[in-house]
């Protein structure tokens, strides 16, 4: 005898959105997702070139050349990776940043994502500093093709003699090509940073000197004062240096009209 509600009675486990139709969770698109936020997240404290570094954002004025309704400066300082300056008008879009006392930038770095933005994304970019609009100079530029996560940009032979590092009041970013000749750009954040004082810094004669004492240690054991002062000058004559000529130790930096003059 046939059953008589028939194929429709058997009972079937309703499936939930979360559930595939082996019956497992599916959760790898919400894990990808995390894993893209954390790549871009602005205020990552895991990056070993932050160490020493603060942020100055916050020591300047901000503009931009132009800017849709809601996505402007505020946009573009936002703590989230998933807000963005977007540019309204003709190339190259300009970010002006005026600093209101003159800084020392060690590092600077632009947030881009080509997974989003696509047509949107900066490929080429110019920049330049000063100490105001009447005294650019470009020092710098950044070319990319399909950019993700945080750009760092170059700024090798910038400081005096050649050094490290910018000194400027004025920091102008110019934005001349985007992907696929797109129009306008999309820029989700920019940070500026400098040497933090808080943090205590060792002299490369001061690491040098500790690394050594480390080493010799063992050495030094079987010796007696006086052996050990004359391994410890010979040693130290072999380098070209002297024991007590650590410089950076506690002492004040070189102020800046010691330095070597620089025609601007």
């Amino acid at each position: 005898m046939a059953d008589p509600l028939g194929p429709q009675a058997i009972m079937t486990e309703p499936m939930t959105p979360d559930m595939t139709d082996e019956g497992e969770s599916d959760v790898a698109p919400t894990e990808a997702a995390e894993e893209d936020e954390e790549e871009l997240d602005p205020f990552r404290d895991d990056d070993p070139t932050l160490h020493g570094l603060r942020n100055i954002n916050s020591l300047a004025s901000w503009t931009v050349s132009t800017h849709k309704p809601t996505c402007g400066i505020s946009a573009l300082l936002s703590p989230t990776p998933h807000t963005y300056w977007q540019s309204d008008g003709p190339q190259p879009h300009t970010l002006t940043i005026h600093f209101f006392k003159l800084v020392h930038i060690a590092k600077l770095r632009i947030l881009l994502d080509f997974r989003k933005d696509e047509s949107y994304t900066p490929t080429r970019m110019q920049f330049l500093a000063g100490t105001g609009h009447h005294d650019l100079c470009e020092f710098g530029g950044w070319e990319g093709t399909q950019p993700i996560g945080w750009q760092d940009v170059p700024l090798e032979g910038c400081g005096v003699g050649g050094g490290r590092g910018l000194r400027c009041f004025l920091v102008q970013v110019k934005v001349l090509e985007n992907h696929q000749n797109g129009k306008d750009t999309h820029v989700r954040g920019v940070q500026i940073f400098a040497g933090d004082e808080r943090v205590p810094r060792m002299s490369e004669d001061v690491c040098e000197t500790e690394s050594d004492s480390e080493s010799d240690s063992s050495d030094v054991e079987s010796m007696d004062e006086e052996e050990e002062k004359e391994a410890r000058a010979k040693k130290a004559a072999a380098k070209g240096k002297s024991l007590f000529d650590l410089k950076g130790l506690g002492g004040p930096d070189e102020p800046d009209w010691m330095k070597d003059p620089v025609l601007r």
